[in-house]
């Protein structure tokens, strides 16, 4: 079992790897062709249904934004605890409804020169552009996943998602703490062994914690 975990993870990873380069790409071509855009729109979506079943799955496994977190920006960050203030439900919605009604007041003022597809397109763009580099300084400065902490997307796939595909903590934990060093979300895992699964809904779904377990006792079976 340990082992097909194992490949579960690095299955993950190299997908991460393949989504890098779209994050890259959309930002440095964006602003030109705005095409690019749309996959900002696509990944927001996928998020969101998503997270209608499985939760923070697609946060943790296919979010070019996400992977470029955990694949690059993982290895310069300071790695600090995440401050509980940005976990906070009520900041997290804060930011929610400020950056879809500035998303939305750009929209709908377009420019008489511009058609709505170039205009739509570059507004993704300038949203991820903007949204990115507070994720990279927040990510540099204090841990990786910072901004995935109050990330609007992410917020509405924890509230859809809550109770849905969680990790299960069998009592063979030894809690031992390796779980949680390898959380790229700084979640506590083990306080939750006597209830036998992981109730937090930010858990990302990334099987990373499946991974380093030495016991075996973390799995995403049903």
């Amino acid at each position: 079992m340990a082992k097909a975990l194992s490949k579960d993870v690095m299955r993950k990873r190299y997908i991460q790897w393949v989504l890098v380069p779209i994050m890259v790409l959309t930002i440095a071509l964006g602003w030109k062709y705005p095409l690019w855009g749309y996959t900002v729109a696509v990944a927001m979506m996928a998020g969101m249904i998503g997270g209608a079943f499985r939760g923070r799955y697609v946060c943790g496994n296919l979010c070019p934004r996400g992977a470029f977190l955990d694949r690059v920006l993982s290895k310069i960050s300071y790695s600090k605890p995440i401050p509980p203030f940005f976990r906070n439900m009520k900041f997290r919605w804060l930011v929610f409804a400020a950056l879809m009604s500035f998303m939305t007041f750009q929209m709908i003022n377009k420019p008489a020169d511009t058609n709505w597809v170039d205009h739509v397109g570059r507004v993704f763009w300038f949203m991820c552009t903007f949204t990115t580099s507070i994720a990279v300084v927040l990510g540099l400065f204090i841990h990786q996943r910072t901004w995935c902490s109050f990330c609007p997307v992410g917020t509405v796939s924890n509230v859809e998602g809550r109770g849905k595909y969680q990790l299960n903590i069998e009592p063979s934990c030894k809690e031992c703490g390796l779980c949680e060093k390898s959380c790229p979300m700084n979640l506590e895992i083990f306080k939750y062994k006597p209830d036998g699964r992981m109730l937090d809904p930010d858990c990302l779904k990334c099987s990373e914690c499946v991974g380093v377990c030495p016991k075996g006792a973390l799995s995403f079976r049903s």
